[in-house]
């Protein structure tokens, strides 16, 4: 058997976020921002540098390693050479979880008034 590696599916679940960053790479800062981050990698909309390249994504005083997977004029993804298991980002990504989980019926029923019209006036 040979060494090709099948395509898998993803062992991380993405989710939609949007959180800004500064990318570092071999030359330059690039102020970007994640739509889509994973324990594994995320979606930089806004930066874009060099497929392979290596880069450090800066986020609320924290630095998180990076390679740059693929890359287009306008956006990059990005996969962390170390899943994220702790940190400002994991935190970010925990709460965007914790958010989703919520449906809009729950959002309204919590915001809204106890009382409804004059009833509640007494």
């Amino acid at each position: 058997m040979d060494n090709f590696r099948t395509p898998t599916a993803r062992s991380h679940k993405r989710t939609p976020v949007s959180i800004d960053v500064t990318v570092n790479g071999v030359l330059s800062f690039v102020d970007g921002r994640i739509t889509d981050l994973s324990e594994g990698g995320a979606r930089i909309d806004g930066a874009s540098m060099p497929a392979r390249s290596r880069c450090e994504i800066h986020y609320a005083g924290e630095v998180t390693y990076a390679v740059v997977m693929w890359s287009e004029f306008d956006r990059m993804g990005v996969r962390f050479p170390y899943e994220l298991t702790h940190g400002a980002l994991y935190k970010a990504l925990g709460n965007a979880r914790g958010a989703a989980m919520i449906e809009p019926a729950q959002i309204f029923h919590r915001n809204r008034p106890a009382v409804f019209g004059r009833r509640g006036l007494s």
